[in-house]
């Protein structure tokens, strides 16, 4: 059995390798235009999911986001005594992740503010804020409104409801897709690849209103760490003084929670009590 110290690790090297992949592809998006499409980088952060699953899911359970941990333990599925040291630990894999990408794309950074003559910490300084935080409407989509308007494309309760949505049915397919009695879920061990791939579809949809977020530690760690690295109350609390905590802490955080009770309360009593994997058609 790990050792609370080796799960805290864990969770801390996956957030990591969840966040240095997924935040790296929309470094290279954002300022190398390296990936040129929605789908481009939406399959990195499923793969980076997978990944970071198949690394540490055998010690810690990968949970590699607040909103899973606490839906877990809503749910009587973890411990409520481990819940803050899992959480501390992604937030800090999170931040350093976001760190290590400062570092290494700091000279393109630099270049994209000087070609958008944007300075950094002013309110346009988004546009590069962005490979850390998350804002509402995506900065990175062409919208034809006018600056003025950009705010009413996509209200704060419409990206409260996006990120709510979008989590509620990630929290619903790792709970069905982890659940032992669910002949249905996939043989193999292969449920991380099919949690990332649920990842890269709602990043699809989702991602044109919010950026996609579903993970209270993705956001918050880079988003803290680009505060302090010079974007300040652009990252932090960012442009939406209420957004940064509604949209990305409290949103996911209820639908993570909503989606461990709809697969609870509604599909899983609906199982049989074994599975009948034997007898399943192939």
């Amino acid at each position: 059995m790990p050792t609370m110290p080796q799960r805290c690790l864990a969770e801390f090297v996956g957030t990591f390798i969840l966040v240095f992949l997924g935040c790296g592809a929309v470094h290279v998006a954002v300022l190398t235009g390296g990936l040129t499409g929605l789908w481009q980088v939406a399959i990195v952060w499923g793969i980076a999911i997978m990944l970071a699953i198949y690394l540490v899911g055998g010690v810690s359970g990968a949970h590699i986001n607040p909103a899973i941990t606490l839906a877990l333990a809503f749910w009587r599925k973890f411990r409520w005594a481990h819940v803050v040291p899992y959480i501390v630990s992604q937030l800090a894999g999170a931040f350093l992740a976001a760190m290590a990408l400062f570092l290494l794309f700091f000279g393109f950074l630099h270049q994209k503010e000087q070609e958008l003559r944007v300075t950094r910490g002013h309110p346009d300084s988004k546009v590069t804020a962005m490979c850390y935080g998350e804002y509402f409407p995506n900065p990175g989509v062409k919208i034809t409104a006018g600056r003025s308007d950009l705010e009413l494309v996509v209200s704060e309760p419409a990206a409260v409801a996006a990120e709510l949505l979008g989590t509620l049915f990630l929290a619903l397919m790792v709970f069905a897709l982890t659940d032992e009695r669910n002949s249905a879920a996939p043989q193999a061990k292969l449920a991380p690849v099919f949690i990332g791939l649920t990842v890269t579809a709602l990043i699809c949809v989702i991602a044109p209103l919010t950026q996609a977020c579903f993970n209270p530690a993705r956001d918050f760690g880079p988003r803290l760490f680009a505060y302090f690295a010079g974007w300040g109350p652009v990252a932090l609390p960012g442009p939406q003084p209420t957004g940064f905590l509604t949209v990305y802490i409290l949103a996911p955080i209820l639908g993570a929670i909503l989606g461990g009770g709809v697969y609870l309360g509604l599909i899983r009593p609906a199982l049989p009590d074994q599975p009948a994997r034997a007898n399943q058609a192939l």
